[in-house]
């Protein structure tokens, strides 16, 4: 069960969002959604910290590590005699190093999108129609205290919905 509000300009969302930090309610907690960036109030900022770059970073590292394994592996098991020259031929192999390498980057951060933009829900994430028409959602996905988040949205000027 969630409870949010809906306010007409970003002015009235901070001061919903203040109003939820003074009722008790974490930042992780208050979920923001406007039509528009809303980067010149504080509120723009919540859970703006990402660990996208390391996900992308582990998955290109994974890559290169499978792809150096399998070029060296392959190599090995079926020896071609070349005439005095090594069985593991690095340069090509770097073709393949590379294009396995941004396959994992690419691979891993398309998981982590889906997984952290909230695709592979189940249940619907907190939103309303409003919002495409320039309202500014501020609400709480299951409350610990309803009543203190109702009244704190209240006290910001917006009548308070509950799903």
């Amino acid at each position: 069960m969630s409870v949010y509000g809906l306010y007409d300009n970003g002015d009235a969302a901070q001061l919903a969002v203040d109003a939820l930090r003074a009722s008790g309610v974490t930042e992780d907690a208050i979920t923001v959604i406007s039509a528009e960036p809303m980067e010149d109030y504080e509120f723009g900022n919540i859970n703006r910290r990402s660990r996208l770059w390391y996900i992308a970073s582990a998955g290109g590292a994974a890559g290169c590590a499978g792809a150096a394994w399998l070029t060296r592996f392959t190599e090995v098991a079926w020896p071609l005699p070349t005439g005095n020259m090594p069985i593991v031929a690095w340069w090509p192999n770097l073709i393949v190093v590379f294009e396995m390498t941004m396959l994992g980057a690419i691979l891993s951060t398309v998981a982590a999108l889906v997984v952290t933009g909230g695709l592979a829900r189940r249940r619907p994430a907190l939103y309303d129609p409003a919002v495409s028409s320039g309202k500014i959602l501020v609400g709480v996905e299951a409350p610990r205290d309803r009543a203190a988040v109702e009244r704190a949205l209240i006290s910001a000027g917006s009548p308070v919905v509950s799903r």
